[in-house]
């Protein structure tokens, strides 16, 4: 195939965006990306029992949120019927389709004599030949492809390698169903060729199906798409993944505060690689990717991994970005609630100024949140039991000796703050943890946040000297 390239998502609506589904989407964006090209979205929703238009907006949803965005709009499977069954008609009046009018009992019958001789079930063509006059009066036929009966078809794979199939394993298999609904295979490849798609990239699942869909192609005269089938994600164990690995939707993920582009930088590594490189940027993986460098064995899902390079993204982003992506992540994350209603103009600047502290100690976006806390607490501070113990431990004896030199201090700033504290530690000979440990109990109720120098001056003089007042009071 020549001209330009064209890629295509393809999920079926049962669901949110899973995690293999994505990687599925973001090597295909890639792709089309990276040739110039377009990637396209299908919903296959011919399955109308499992259909949830919920599903559909959540995978929406899910590329949105990776970046991952589709070329015109999405087209809906389900809603191409007439064209499928147009197709399958074409394939029966060709003669290289038939009538099949064998009965679920007879059907049975050939799986169970295939099983009692060792042999996979299939179909035995026993109404390839045979003429239609001769089927009951009241009998609905389902439509079955003339599948080659000798030699292999061989689907020439850009991951896989050349893999061949022998013909008398594929059988004549039903293209359309005796209630007039097409089956998968047709489907996919009707509408493949309809949206002029010239490279397939999708899980080597669909390997076997490859091949069932290029007799349907031949039988066509339609060119065969590129093929490549990428190996499924593996937990850590190297079982297939499961929910107890992380196989969880796009959702999932963003309620745990995970980045977009810290998601993608670990997907396209799950199977992919350029060098040694671990952190790549949208634009780099644009520029780099290529089919070539998908491995042919099984990635392994490491949360652990994706922690670390979600670390990496949240240390380097811009503090201005950052702040906009935390209060953005705010409706999605698990007592978010909390955060977006005490959120005013005044904290918002505030959560910049802290930023550089903050991002040092968080992995995620969560992390952030409540690292930021303390910016959002209000007087009088709830103390957590460890912060209590610390100031009933002689730090409210510390904070009544401090209070009166922070508030002979004008200039409220970092720089200022930590030489009078520092002072004030060493003019009592204390060391300065003695000093911090109460000082950050009183201004956030917690033992752990950011630098304690920088909270009091994130604060500001009348809030921070205010928190102080109140665990005295």
């Amino acid at each position: 195939m020549s001209g330009e390239v064209i890629t295509r998502f393809a999920p079926s609506p049962t669901g949110f965006l899973h995690i293999g589904g994505a990687r599925t989407a973001l090597f295909n964006w890639l792709y089309a990306r990276n040739r110039g090209g377009k990637m396209l979205l299908r919903i296959e929703d011919t399955d109308r029992s499992r259909y949830s238009e919920e599903a559909v907006a959540a995978i929406q949803d899910g590329l949105d949120w990776l970046g991952l965005s589709w070329d015109g709009e999405a087209i809906s499977q389900y809603e191409r019927v007439e064209r499928h069954r147009e197709v399958a008609q074409q394939l029966l009046d060709a003669g290289k389709a038939y009538k099949c009018f064998a009965t679920p009992q007879e059907l049975e019958e050939m799986r169970e004599n295939a099983r009692a001789e060792g042999r996979p079930p299939r179909y035995d063509g026993r109404w390839r030949d045979r003429d239609p006059s001769n089927a009951p009066a009241d009998a609905v036929p389902a439509i079955r492809i003339k599948a080659p009966l000798q030699g292999a078809t061989v689907v020439a794979d850009k991951v896989q390698g050349e893999v061949s199939f022998p013909n008398d394993d594929l059988d004549d298999f039903i293209i359309l169903r005796s209630d007039g609904n097409p089956t998968y295979m047709l489907a996919v490849v009707v509408d493949d060729h309809d949206m002029a798609v010239t490279d397939i990239i999708r899980g080597d699942d669909h390997l076997t199906n490859a091949a069932r869909q290029t007799i349907i192609y031949e039988a066509m005269g339609w060119p065969v798409p590129n093929m490549a089938h990428i190996p499924l994600i593996h937990g850590p164990d190297g079982a297939k993944l499961s929910k107890r690995h992380g196989a969880l939707g796009a959702e999932a993920y963003r309620a745990m505060g995970y980045l977009p582009e810290a998601l993608c930088n670990y997907l396209v590594r799950l199977g992919w690689s350029h060098g040694d490189d671990e952190i790549i940027s949208m634009k780099q993986m644009i520029e780099w990717f290529d089919i070539a460098h998908i491995n042919k064995g099984a990635a392994r899902f490491d949360i652990k991994k994706l922690e670390a390079i979600n670390a990496h993204y949240v240390r380097h982003s811009d503090d201005g970005d950052l702040v906009r992506d935390l209060v953005n992540f705010l409706p999605y994350m698990e007592g978010g609630a909390f955060f977006e209603q005490r959120l005013t103009e005044d904290i918002t600047g505030k959560l910049k100024t802290a930023m550089p502290g903050l991002k040092e100690r968080a992995r995620t976006l969560v992390d952030l949140a409540d690292g930021a806390r303390f910016l959002f607490a209000e007087r009088p501070l709830e103390n957590e039991e460890k912060a209590e113990q610390i100031l009933v431990d002689g730090g409210r004896d510390v904070l009544r000796l401090l209070l009166p030199q922070l508030e002979t201090v004008a200039d409220w700033d970092v720089e200022r703050l930590e030489t009078v504290i520092r002072a004030f530690a060493d003019a009592r000979e204390l060391k300065l943890g003695k000093v911090a440990q109460p000082l950050r109990a009183a201004l956030t109720g917690r033992t752990t946040s950011p630098g304690v120098f920088d909270v009091i001056a994130v604060l500001g003089r009348e809030e921070a000297l205010g928190r102080i007042r109140d665990q005295l009071d």
